[in-house]
């Protein structure tokens, strides 16, 4: 599980990075902190809830977890983006692009660890 988790995790930022790398320089920097937000949230988060799979815990893991990612968007967009005078867009979108993308390498992590065919 752990292999897979961190090669999807590696493989959503290696393509951020490159989609960062072709955006206008004046927005590059903005949409990295939000990569980089979202990596760092979402890697203990997604590690958390794929541990606690099949534990009587999962449910409140799963639940905190899914607040603590829209908490960070909120943040995000409501303080941290209007006192560094960014561009809302470029923050929260590559923010919630590798959110979703990182919960996605999670559910796929899950599905393939946790189902009777593998």
């Amino acid at each position: 599980m752990r292999g897979r988790y961190l090669i999807g995790a590696a493989l959503v930022a290696a393509a951020g990075a490159g989609i960062i790398l072709i955006l206008p320089a004046a927005i590059r920097s903005q949409a990295a902190w939000g990569g980089a937000i979202a990596m760092a949230l979402q890697a203990p988060l997604g590690w958390w809830a794929l541990r606690s799979i099949g534990t009587s815990r999962f449910q409140l893991v799963w639940t905190l977890g899914m607040l603590a990612r829209l908490a960070a968007v909120a943040v995000t967009g409501l303080i941290l983006v209007p006192a560094l005078g960014w561009d809302v867009a470029p923050v929260l979108g590559a923010l919630v692009a590798a959110l979703l993308l990182l919960l996605l390498v999670e559910a796929v992590t899950a599905v393939r660890e946790h189902s009777s065919d593998s």
